[in-house]
């Protein structure tokens, strides 16, 4: 059975442009591979500079799959991620080409190839929470949690409203709600995941480097084109880390230099995050930074 090849790392890696090496490489020996994206962030339509996502021109021809399929004011769900990379994955398996996920979304990742069973889930409901949320802070929510269920409060911190909201909302459908994520157990064949290894400092210049040239390529532009679009009542899109930054900068609450540096704050403390969500996982195989595609394929698929 062809391999299913997961790139990840944190924020600014170059993680895309190694996925995209790898399929070209893979073409070079013959064998046609496509990128499928598992950031939670690239599926909307329009959300170019903030995240990142790479241009047809830095696609190099390499086909993509679950990029800009979904408009702004749409929730992009755990599960509905699952369900839909897993189609691809197997579809591309299906024609014989190997596909490659990459992404700096953990749970998203987590939630397409691993064994990961998810509650019901009821959008008015959780529009209301989110709703709830804006009015009264996520300390008021986290309370409410804890009062309903004590372990998930200690296991789930004040800054992660999603999960809060997540919570309150499994808790109002069943009456539970399961704080602990599964274990790593892969729910697909033939999975092998690779991490890219940055130091911390690096990591942090990349990312400095990386928002001040968001905002040089007009990202905040592109958040007014969004607004038009309803970007402020998207319950997922509008909590983007630099798009919630440049909102409160259009409505007079931070500066541009305090917009942007808490962009980078905020990224900063995301992709500790995502390294401590994934060197949680003893599956992964940490290379360098500078590690190239044809070692990286010589390792995991050698002739």
């Amino acid at each position: 059975m062809l391999p299913v090849i997961v790139l990840v790392g944190s924020t600014a890696t170059g993680k895309t442009a190694l996925a995209i090496d790898l399929a070209l490489e893979l073409k070079n020996q013959g064998q046609e591979a496509e990128i499928i994206n598992a950031d939670s962030m690239l599926v909307y339509k329009g959300m170019d500079i903030g995240t990142a996502k790479p241009t047809i021109e830095e696609r190099r021809g390499v086909t993509h799959h679950l990029i800009d399929f979904m408009e702004i004011t749409q929730n992009a769900s755990v599960a509905l991620f699952q369900s839909l990379a897993r189609e691809t994955i197997k579809e591309c398996r299906d024609r014989g080409v190997v596909p490659v996920v990459v992404g700096g979304s953990a749970l998203y990742l987590h939630g397409i190839i691993d064994d990961f069973q998810f509650p019901p889930t009821d959008e008015d409901l959780r529009a209301r929470l989110t709703r709830e949320l804006d009015e009264v802070g996520a300390q008021v929510l986290h309370e409410r949690l804890r009062t309903y269920n004590p372990k998930a409060a200690e296991e789930i911190s004040v800054s992660n409203t999603r999960r809060i909201i997540r919570a309150l909302e499994s808790i109002e459908l069943t009456g539970d709600f399961q704080a602990t994520l599964p274990q790593w157990n892969y729910a697909i064949d033939e999975v092998h995941q690779v991490g890219l290894e940055i130091d911390r400092q690096t990591m942090d210049e990349r990312i400095a480097e990386r928002v001040k040239s968001m905002w040089e390529s007009g990202f905040v532009q592109e958040v007014q084109r969004l607004l038009e679009r309803g970007l402020r009542e998207s319950p997922t899109a509008s909590r983007a880390i630099g798009y919630r930054q440049v909102m409160d900068y259009l409505d007079g609450e931070l500066t541009w230099e305090q917009a942007q540096e808490l962009t980078i704050i905020k990224t900063r403390q995301f992709s500790r995050r995502q390294i401590s969500w994934w060197k949680r996982d003893p599956r992964i195989w940490w290379v360098p930074l500078i590690t190239s595609a044809p070692e990286i394929l010589y390792t995991l698929m050698p002739q």
